[in-house]
């Protein structure tokens, strides 16, 4: 939902850039998010007008509207759909998620089309089961073999879960800051600071704007 974008949300886009050799990420928001209540939600507008301010002029990242355009709840098959028939045919495109997101993939829309359609990139956030040695967090894997297919095999050369019929899910451990969109809008109803956890315009549009009071 990027309610509102932070810090940390930026850091692990540059993480993930890196790391799978991205030419661009975009930054999608959801209008109506299926998965969570929305209180405290600010409206798409000033979600998307944040996401803006963060990325500035960084040529390797890009807002997408496509979710907002839409009605009705915001369903990742149906923006993948999008970006696979308004982009190249050659595009490479994967579906970054964090952990706890990808941990709800049984309750999507459509999951079992999804797994087949776009790689998907997990990565962790501080205080979550770890890669330890080339094995995949525990969690992970009770999700995976119980919940989404059991044909799944975790290769540790390439960090990742493999099944024929099936595109690759990777686990990414990254170095994330230790921030939610949650402790931002905590410390905005409280009045204190939040220069250190989000860019410094989006700062100053929340205080603008007087969101999250």
């Amino acid at each position: 939902t990027f309610n509102p974008v932070h810090l940390g949300h930026l850091r692990v886009a540059v993480e993930v850039r890196q790391g799978f050799e991205l030419d661009e990420i975009y930054l999608i928001p959801a209008a109506l998010p299926p998965h969570k209540i929305p209180v405290e939600l600010a409206s798409a507008a000033d979600r998307l007008e944040m996401l803006r301010l963060a990325i500035g002029d960084d040529s390797g990242m890009k807002v997408s509207d496509v979710e907002l355009n839409r009605s009705g709840p915001s369903f990742t098959i149906d923006t993948v759909h999008h970006f696979k028939q308004t982009l190249p045919a050659e595009t490479r495109l994967h579906l970054i998620l964090g952990l706890d997101a990808f941990l709800e993939i049984d309750t999507w829309k459509s999951f079992s089309e999804l797994l087949t359609r776009i790689p998907i990139i997990v990565i962790n956030r501080p205080n979550e089961d770890s890669v330890v040695s080339g094995v995949p967090w525990k969690i992970m894997d009770d999700c995976i073999f119980s919940r989404v297919s059991a044909e799944y095999a975790f290769s540790a050369s390439r960090s990742a879960y493999l099944a024929s019929q099936r595109q690759p899910i990777y686990v990414l451990e990254i170095a994330a800051l230790d921030i939610s969109s949650t402790m931002v809008r905590r410390r905005v109803g409280k009045g204190l600071q939040i220069d250190h956890l989000v860019p410094q315009k989006v700062a100053d549009y929340i205080r603008k704007k007087g969101l999250y009071l």
